[in-house]
């Protein structure tokens, strides 16, 4: 087989790696999306410090085609409700979609996971519960009673929508942001304390979490 003259892969990494190639400066916050996940990682988030583990090509590939389907879905909805940003005294980021009554968020899923939903035994509560404190996050701040997670299937442009109401989980929201408080008002780093068992897999301080230890890291060498 002749070897292609130019690379369509190449060209594509390089422009995907040209968008990504600015710093950015830390928000100096937390960040919504990160609700629900290891408060370690949410510290060091906020503090800029740097990642041990960056994103690598192929996760950048991901997350433009993300976008891309989100851009996607929500390019028909005026332009005045699509990436609202959201700023609270400890947050900042941005809502997918806010109408005069509820936020939703659009997250592209490959279609192995979406099917998945089908099963008898699937609870999105638990599932999807760090999605759903930030739509949450995203609708107590803005006012929302109402708040919706959309699914989109990246093979087929299938949708699955949940709803949820602000008050079944502002309890347990608030409690979050409580948490997250007063790990900040200490300045202490928290022990690391991963709620969902993919995270440590596809954390950006992995290396440097596993290299001081502590709670987290004696358990899995059990």
């Amino acid at each position: 087989m002749e070897e292609p003259k130019i690379s369509i892969q190449k060209i594509v990494d390089d422009a995907i790696a040209l968008e990504n190639a600015e710093p950015r400066t830390p928000s100096g916050l937390y960040n919504p999306s990160y609700l629900g996940l290891c408060y370690r990682k949410h510290y060091w988030k906020r503090k800029g410090e740097p990642q041990s583990n960056p994103p690598d090509a192929r996760s950048f590939r991901v997350f433009k085609c993300g976008h891309l389907f989100e851009w996607f879905v929500t390019k028909e909805i005026p332009a005045q409700q699509q990436q609202v940003m959201v700023k609270t005294d400890d947050f900042v980021g941005y809502a997918d979609i806010v109408t005069d009554d509820e936020v939703m968020d659009v997250k592209s899923i490959n279609s192995k996971a979406f099917w998945y939903m089908d099963k008898e035994t699937y609870d999105i509560s638990k599932e999807k519960r760090q999605n759903i404190l930030q739509v949450v996050f995203y609708a107590k701040v803005l006012g929302k009673p109402k708040a919706r997670l959309v699914f989109v299937s990246k093979d087929d442009l299938c949708i699955r929508e949940y709803g949820f109401f602000v008050s079944a989980w502002e309890a347990e929201l608030d409690k979050e942001i409580a948490t997250l408080k007063e790990i900040w008002a200490k300045d202490k780093l928290p022990e690391a304390d991963p709620q969902m068992k993919w995270e440590c897999g596809y954390c950006p301080f992995r290396e440097k979490c596993e290299t001081i230890g502590g709670k987290v890291w004696e358990e899995k060498k059990k």
